[in-house]
């Protein structure tokens, strides 16, 4: 699908006057795309479309060459939930579920458990993970514990999710600096906006109404994508590491062998001929007594 003018982009806006920041991501096509092998109850859709908003955002904050992994892991209706987004906001999210337990309040769906936020930079080398509990009403509650313990930063999240889009906006004060009264404003007016405004208002006036007694500059942004990085050699080196006699037990059983990517759901088929490639022919007892 086309996408919105103005969606599928992640924006930074500042404050001429004051120290402080925002950045606003607003999905559709890449939205689309990311679900369009998969199924998810409406509760799981939107709660993965935040995720996947607050990844973009968060990217957004960072200077690096990697990628950004947002996970909530806990003992509610989600079981695990991963989004992802690369240095240039190439994203891929999924989110695994018991369905009998959905329901549309975040407590049941996420439970008791902790959130990470995982950054691997090719610069840095070992990677970077902030972890801190599911504490809040919401996921973008649960966001605003992690800057405050990890980053230590002033920070306000508001995300949104629908069938059609999922969007987000992160206003922070810059560090180093006090904004005082201006960020208490900003912060306030942020809380103010509604799912509506924050999925399907325009850039422009989501920034301008983040801080509508302020000169705020907004930049063009950029473009965000869904891209999932499985391949098929990368599933070779999966079933590689399990073990040809763990692999061809399955090739006995089902006749072949399908892997299917968590991510965006693209099956991966291999059958006798494949498996022998990657093993060499399936070894056959010698008799005793004949080399």
């Amino acid at each position: 699908m086309s996408a919105s003018p103005g969606t599928d982009r992640v924006r930074r806006f500042l404050l001429e006057e004051h120290p402080v920041r925002g950045q606003l991501v607003q999905l559709e096509a890449a939205w689309a795309a990311l679900r369009e092998h998969a199924a998810y109850p409406a509760p799981v859709r939107d709660l993965l479309g935040e995720a996947t908003a607050a990844a973009v955002l968060l990217a957004s904050t960072l200077k690096f060459d990697g990628s950004l992994t947002l996970q909530l892991q806990g003992d509610g209706a989600v079981r695990l939930l991963v989004a992802q987004c690369t240095r240039d906001f190439r994203i891929r999210s999924v989110a695994h579920f018991d369905a009998e337990r959905v329901a549309p309040d975040f407590a049941t769906l996420a439970g008791n458990g902790r959130i990470m936020v995982t950054v691997e930079s090719i610069e840095r080398g070992a990677p970077y993970q902030g972890i801190v509990p599911l504490a809040g009403d919401s996921l973008a509650e649960c966001i605003d514990g992690y800057f405050a313990t990890s980053e230590q930063l002033p920070t306000r999240v508001r995300l949104a999710a629908d069938a059609a889009r999922a969007g987000g906006l992160l206003v922070q004060q810059l560090p180093g600096v006090e904004a005082g009264a201006a960020w208490e404003r900003v912060r306030e007016h942020a809380a103010g906006l509604d799912a509506h405004d924050l999925l399907y208002a325009s850039p422009e006036s989501l920034a301008q109404r983040s801080a509508p007694a302020e000169d705020v500059r907004l930049f063009a942004g950029s473009a965000v994508s869904f891209e999932c990085r499985c391949s098929r050699e990368r599933v070779l080196g999966v079933l590689q590491s399990l073990g040809e006699d763990e692999v061809q037990s399955v090739l006995q059983e089902q006749g072949n062998v399908t892997v299917t990517c968590d991510f965006c759901h693209r099956p991966y088929l291999f059958d006798a001929i494949d498996v022998a490639q990657i093993f060499g022919p399936p070894s056959v007892p010698t008799p005793d007594g004949i080399n």
